[in-house]
């Protein structure tokens, strides 16, 4: 059964063209999805087996395959796994490109932490991506998407494949790090390199709070869409210092409508204390935890100062975009980060009032890009256009809420967001589930997978 993709930008389909998707649960069985055995690119013993668990003691049949094919997707579709110079070497391919983004590599292979610890191959797996994203940054931290081949020549520097400065591009990785670090107390990859990667970090970082200039980047291209470049000779609308980051892009990979990401200074607090942790415990370095350690403090004062605004019905609440100048936007986007998803990336507790206001916020009609339809509700992105929802909202929603009505509800959503096809979309129509664009996007396939994993694990009742 095959969806039909979405053609953004001709308007919303008339009625009598929605693609009607008749209901898999009246088949005896569900079809194979996922590429024959043989034609994977990796095999995770823990992650069959997590699949094969989660599919004998749901009794959602659907469900359960649904679940197989989002937190295999990326091991069967995405990896190339080998060994460099003697040590773990993993690129993981965005969606659609020969080139692996640091965020959608940490967030793809985020899931598999949680199984690391039982399976020697899949640990390997992602202590290469991250020995991959160190390489990386270290050839150049204010890109966003690297070749597999460093020689190989694109728009920009050999082995760079677009160089679209966004903040959270190096937060991903650290957080990544850090987890599999707790998770496995493996120490191998955070070496001499990755140190150097960490001071880079802090490096830029430090350039593009902007204290003394712009910076050094610069990003313009000629386009029709005002979204895939910069203004002002490429380096955007002005920002007055106050100790925020500027951030050129968001995670969405839509330019910023004003330089200072909230969500994405929020994720660099957090990532900064864990990298500084990591200094600390693996390298003991008393003067680069004391570094990281103040420059978190730092943005923490400014975004208390900057990112606080008033609201008509929910105030205060933090913007989703400033400038220092008391310009804000209010809005929230579905990718990683939002601020939807700040308890989730650990940078705000789940009953912080202000959160609790923003989380209202974003999931009602306050928030230009929430959208409500008779195929569901949720959090879509200027990059995928009017009233598309991204599934991956779905999972954040659930993955960040305490309550069990909600936390069912998101399942019955994901389930629902998928039109028959066994995968989730990056973004499907309000009203028909099976008018969609790109129709299996690995970063929302990895999140659902987490999310229904996590429920299975703590709440398998509301699976039933």
């Amino acid at each position: 059964m095959k969806r039909r993709a979405f053609v953004r930008g001709a308007g919303q389909p008339a009625a009598s063209s929605l693609l009607s998707v008749p209901p898999l649960l009246a088949a005896p069985a569900f079809p194979v999805v996922r590429p024959a055995a043989g034609q994977r690119r990796f095999r995770s013993a823990a992650v069959e087996a997590a699949i094969t668990e989660f599919q004998g003691r749901v009794k959602d049949a659907e469900l359960g395959w649904l679940f197989g094919n989002c937190l295999a997707n990326t091991l069967d579709n995405n990896v190339t796994h080998t060994t460099l110079a003697g040590r773990a070497d993993t690129f993981v391919r965005a969606d659609g490109l020969d080139a692996m983004s640091l965020r959608d590599s940490s967030m793809q292979a985020w899931p598999y932490l949680a199984l690391a610890t039982r399976d020697a191959t899949l640990r390997q797996l992602v202590a290469g991506i991250i020995n991959r994203q160190t390489q990386c940054i270290l050839q150049d931290p204010y890109a966003n998407s690297f070749y597999l081949d460093k020689t190989q020549v694109g728009q920009w520097q050999p082995g760079v494949h677009e160089r679209k400065w966004g903040l959270d591009s190096l937060c991903h990785p650290i957080r990544l790090g850090y987890h599999y670090w707790k998770i496995t107390g493996d120490e191998q990859p955070f070496d001499q390199q990755w140190r150097e990667a960490i001071r880079l970090t802090v490096k830029t970082f430090r350039e593009q709070q902007r204290q003394t200039g712009p910076g050094p980047y610069r990003f313009q291209r000629p386009t029709a869409n005002a979204l895939d470049t910069q203004a002002l000779a490429g380096a955007g609308y002005p920002a007055r210092p106050g100790g925020l980051i500027a951030s050129a892009f968001r995670p969405s990979g839509d330019a910023t409508l004003l330089p200072f990401s909230v969500p994405a200074n929020f994720f660099a607090v957090a990532s900064l204390r864990q990298a500084a942790l990591m200094l600390y415990d693996i390298a003991h370095e008393q003067a680069g935890y004391n570094e990281l350690m103040a420059l978190a403090d730092e943005i923490g004062v400014a975004l208390r100062q900057h990112a606080l605004v008033a609201h008509p019905s929910l105030s205060p609440v933090y913007a989703y975009e400033v400038d220092g100048y008391g310009g804000h936007v209010i809005m929230d986007d579905a990718s990683v980060p939002s601020l939807l998803s700040l308890p989730y990336l650990g940078a705000l507790p789940l009953n912080d009032p202000i959160y609790l206001n923003n989380r209202q916020l974003a999931i009602s009609i306050n928030n230009p890009f929430f959208f409500k339809g008779s195929a569901g509700e949720g959090i879509g992105s200027p990059r995928t256009g009017l009233d598309l929802i991204n599934p991956g909202s779905l999972a954040l929603r659930g993955l960040t809420s305490p309550d069990e009505a909600e936390i069912r509800d998101c399942v019955h959503a994901i389930q629902a967001a998928h039109a028959g096809t066994g995968y989730l979309p990056e973004a499907f129509y309000k009203d028909d589930a099976g008018q969609a664009t790109q129709p299996k996007s690995a970063r929302v396939n990895a999140l659902a997978g987490e999310f229904l994993w996590k429920v299975y694990q703590e709440r398998p009742y509301l699976l039933a």
